[in-house]
């Protein structure tokens, strides 16, 4: 299969079909019941769904959204967890040639309440009594909204509410609908064009209020044709949806690419079952952010601590091994013969053992997306075996600008552009991206969709970075930068995942913009550290007591004096305090793919911080 010629606007086809609804449409004809689309688990057991089902459930939305009044180009929102009703509700409404967009489910009554506004939705789907109370708890009047419905009636029997209703209720509406009329929804699947917004994304909202990201069909389907150059599935691939759907690298990851590829999704159970899940499936595919692979780093090294001597011995010697090899691999150079033996060796006796145990043994890509990753933690799980590489994209992108290649992993850089795209570096180091994957604008913001591109149309994207023998090295995020008192420019990023290599660093934060001097916030990983203390036999009360003991302090000093060694001067970072965080994707603190907002650590803790600098 190869691009279409036409790189600048397309239409852009994938068997056939220039929309995902139709491409659905035809998968779902083509593997009917003989192949299973997704899994979810019920009742401690793992139930299938096939095609045909899938299709099943899609029209009956699409007819019962038809039956309410829903047009073309017509919004809902759907406010929920990983679950495969999430594809159905996607997929129904851009049948429907609608606009689906998804909310948060840890976001606020105030944030639900302005992206209802904002979007203009007529149709709202939520999870549960939860959110439903959420809903209900909207003191300002929705006039576009029609209807909402709850896919689940726990804690709702009794319910009723004149806009309420709730999945089953739905669905019987949807097949009435169907015994009489199947040809609206076919018709209006056939008439579906590549211009018609599929998605709308709202951008975290960090920096203001969240930016809706308008998606055409064209743009998803030029992603997914480019995407099949550079990760290749097998129609036998198991995926595992665990990040929130909302966010453009799991939509893409479990709903449009799988139509694409013709793959299996897992959805996980709840958000706190995540690796027990992934011990039951053992996927083939793994789309992760960094902070998942930095809890199955910091899982490994607790497994390890509790090992006899001769294991960690045998630890110790198998990953040394490991990096030679992947040392070699990284320089393209031949892997020696005898190094090469016992890396086999080493791979039967614990690096297959240690992947057995967190579930990734099946392993054959994981992709880290979404935030920047730390060098080190690639290579370590490289040095275990593990496929793993780095990619780029952003919401307006459709998730993808770059990917290294598991033949040309340039580990420290986030690889060379897709197919078809441009990329170059501003006079300001700005990466500045064009392609056909390029969001249409921001909605209702002609303003932010004007300022987003250069004048000769190339989108910016707010990352500084470089080219390294075309492959994009990424410096840090141009907001982010920190200028000292000194003038000197300093991304903390690297620092932080520098920090964030350790087993008993979960995360951290580096301060210093127009100060002398560079600080940190510290937050602990409390398994690993509790466990140090165990060891060290440090005595404390609380994880807070933990936090400030005297031997903790000097275990982080040590840590940092170990990162200070490998920058500059301006780089060493002076002074840091350790906080007796846990955090969750509940917490303010973290965004729902689990990136620290750093402006909101800065504020809840400006006393700490400042009391770092009144110290000098």
């Amino acid at each position: 299969m190869s691009i279409n010629s036409n790189l600048t606007k397309g239409p852009f086809i994938i068997d056939g079909c220039d929309t995902i609804p139709k491409l659905f449409l035809k998968r779902c004809i083509e593997l009917g019941s003989k192949k299973i689309a997704h899994r979810e688990k019920k009742f401690g057991k793992w139930d299938s769904y096939s095609w045909e089902y899938y299709r099943e459930k899609v029209f009956e939305i699409s007819g019962a959204l038809n039956k309410l009044g829903f047009k073309k180009s017509d919004r809902l929102a759907v406010l929920s967890e990983c679950r495969k009703e999430w594809l159905y509700i996607d997929i129904a409404c851009q049948c429907l040639q609608g606009t689906c967009t998804g909310v948060y489910s840890t976001d606020s009554v105030q944030q639900l309440e302005y992206q209802l506004i904002d979007s203009g939705a007529r149709f709202l789907f939520l999870d549960d009594a939860e959110q439903l109370n959420k809903f209900l708890s909207i003191d300002k009047p929705l006039p576009n909204l029609r209807k909402v419905i709850v896919l689940d009636r726990m804690n709702l029997r009794g319910f009723a509410d004149k806009k309420v209703m709730f999945l089953d209720e739905f669905y019987e509406l949807g097949r009435k609908f169907l015994e009489h009329d199947t040809h609206t929804i076919m018709r209006k699947i056939e008439e579906g064009a590549p211009k018609d917004i599929a998605l709308l994304v709202y951008t975290s909202g960090t920096t203001g209020l969240p930016k809706g990201v308008m998606l055409n069909q064209n743009n998803l389907m030029y992603a997914q044709l480019a995407g099949k150059h550079v990760l290749p599935f097998s129609s036998d691939d198991e995926l595992f949806c665990f990040l929130p759907l909302c966010h453009i690298y799991e939509r893409t990851t479990s709903v449009i690419s799988p139509i694409v590829n013709k793959t299996t999704v897992n959805f996980v159970e709840t958000p706190d079952t995540i690796f027990e899940n992934l011990q039951e499936l053992r996927p083939t595919y793994l789309a992760g952010v960094p902070r998942i692979y930095e809890k199955i780093f910091s899982k490994v090294n607790l497994m390890i601590s509790d090992a006899t001597t001769i294991g960690k011995l045998a630890y110790d010697r198998a990953f040394q091994v490991g990096k030679s090899k992947s040392a070699y691999q990284k320089e393209r150079k031949r892997v020696p013969f005898f190094l090469l033996v016992e890396w086999y060796l080493w791979k039967i006796l614990v690096y297959r053992n240690i992947l057995n145990l967190v579930g990734l043994d099946r392993v054959k890509l994981a992709v880290s997306g979404a935030a920047p990753i730390s060098g080190e933690l690639i290579e370590w799980f490289h040095a275990l075996g593990l496929p793993l590489v780095e990619g780029y994209g952003m919401s307006e992108t459709v998730a993808a600008i770059s990917v290294n290649l598991l033949e040309s992993n340039y580990v420290g850089t986030v690889g060379k552009p897709i197919p078809g795209s441009s990329i170059r570096i501003s006079n300001m180091g700005e990466i500045e991206y064009k392609a056909p994957n390029v969001f249409c604008g921001y909605h209702n913001d002609a303003k932010k969709t004007q300022e987003a591109f250069t004048d000769d149309g190339y989108f910016k994207t707010g990352d500084k970075g470089e080219l390294v023998d075309g492959y994009i090295k990424i410096t840090g995020r141009i907001k982010d930068i920190i200028i000292t008192s000194g003038g000197k420019n300093i991304s903390p990023e690297n620092l932080e995942n520098s920090l964030k290599f350790s087993p008993f660093i979960s995360d951290s934060v580096i301060f210093g913009d127009g100060k002398k001097y560079l600080t940190a916030l510290i937050i602990p990983d409390q398994e690993n550290l509790e466990k140090f203390a165990q060891q060290r036999n440090i005595q404390y009360t609380n994880f807070s007591s933990l936090c400030q003991s005297e031997g903790i302090n000097i275990l982080f000093s040590e840590i940092v004096e170990s990162v200070n060694s490998s920058v500059s001067r301006v780089e060493k970072i002076r002074n840091f305090r350790v906080l007796d965080l846990v955090l969750s994707a509940e917490d303010e603190e973290l965004t729902a793919t689990m990136k620290i907002k750093r402006n909101i650590l800065e504020k809840k803790h400006a006393p700490l911080i400042k009391e770092m600098y009144d110290q000098a």
